[in-house]
């Protein structure tokens, strides 16, 4: 394999296709909003024009102490200034398309299998039992996204939102000296955050929503999307609350990585089927909120070692099918 040049900054990398422009506003000058109401506003983490047009008016009423009505009229005079919900030619948006950043997972099938590699303005799950490579993948493009676009990557940085505890910083040295990255480089471009509960991990999104518009965040990593979820909801009396919450945080990570033009992979456990007698008897864990939330769903499973397989089973605009990548001490590789 040849080796890799190291990583640049974001605002280097001529060939990666830059973030939307993110305008700020002086939130004095919408309709409502007065001195104290704007201080809280950006306390909340509202300085960003089109995460103001995009919140709901709850969020915002709880954020600035006001009420919903007024919310709500803020909502509307920022969605006015940022133009949001105005239609566009379908043509527009397939010249938009063209312009998403894709992220390679080092497999060139796995890449073919998503498309071109993991994109941006999506969520991508990778679920299947333990040791099937869940976290290798994401240690993988947490590495891959800082090198140039011409080599896979964004020349960009990432958050890892740490469940589990499965981070391991060795991994990342080990990935990095194949990609031809100096592993202090490569460490120094990811912020790890490790999630105690799902409380904590709903609230570090937004964290990362503050650090991105310092950073180059271009990916965002939760591994794993439901464990917090699942052990502090458990039952089928609290599935509803959970469900709630579930897609609460789904959807605050889509309004991430449309703002910020970034990709969103998650892993996800799964969970056993009695009642399936043929065939594999796991499902991933979340129902129909993730499945309906996850831009690109990849079922991975064991072969042969260090053989995995990849089974894309939902996607928009992609076929299913399977694709067979290696997981080595260097990376995940074909």
């Amino acid at each position: 394999m040849a080796q890799k040049t190291a990583a640049r900054p974001a605002s280097d990398d001529d060939d990666a296709p830059p973030a939307p422009p993110k305008p700020q506003v002086n939130l004095e000058d919408l309709s409502g909003v007065g001195e104290t109401t704007a201080d809280k506003l950006r306390e909340a983490g509202f300085t960003d024009l089109m995460e103001l047009a995009v919140a709901s008016p709850g969020d915002v009423a709880e954020a600035a102490e006001i009420g919903t009505t007024l919310a709500l009229k803020i909502i509307n005079e920022a969605r006015r200034a940022a133009d949001v919900g105005s239609f566009e030619l379908g043509t527009t948006l397939l010249e938009r398309r063209k312009k998403l950043g894709r992220i390679s997972t080092n497999a060139k099938s796995l890449d073919e299998l998503l498309g071109g590699g993991i994109e941006t303005q999506a969520i991508t799950e990778f679920a299947g039992e333990f040791g099937t490579g869940k976290t290798q993948i994401a240690h993988q493009v947490a590495v891959n996204i800082q090198l140039p676009a011409d080599q896979g990557g964004l020349g960009a940085e990432t958050v890892y939102i740490d469940t589990e505890s499965t981070f391991r910083p060795e991994r990342i040295v080990d990935m990095a000296k194949a990609a031809g990255i100096p592993p202090e480089d490569a460490l120094s471009h990811i912020h790890v955050a490790r999630a105690f509960n799902s409380n904590h991990q709903m609230l570090l999104v937004t964290k990362a929503q503050e650090l991105a518009r310092e950073r180059p965040i271009r990916l965002l990593i939760v591994d794993s999307l439901t464990a917090h979820f699942r052990s502090e909801y458990p039952g089928r009396g609290e599935l509803a609350p959970r469900q709630q919450l579930l897609n609460k945080h789904l959807h605050e990570l889509l309004k991430f990585a449309d703002t910020y033009n970034a990709a969103i992979v998650v892993t996800n456990q799964v969970s056993a089927r009695p009642d399936i007698l043929f065939g594999d008897p796991t499902r991933p864990i979340g129902g129909n909120i993730v499945a309906h939330a996850a831009t690109y769903r990849v079922y991975l499973r064991k072969s042969k070692p260090p053989k995995r397989i990849a089974r894309l089973i939902d996607s928009p605009n992609l076929p299913e099918g399977e694709a067979v990548f290696a997981l080595t001490t260097d990376g995940i590789r074909e």
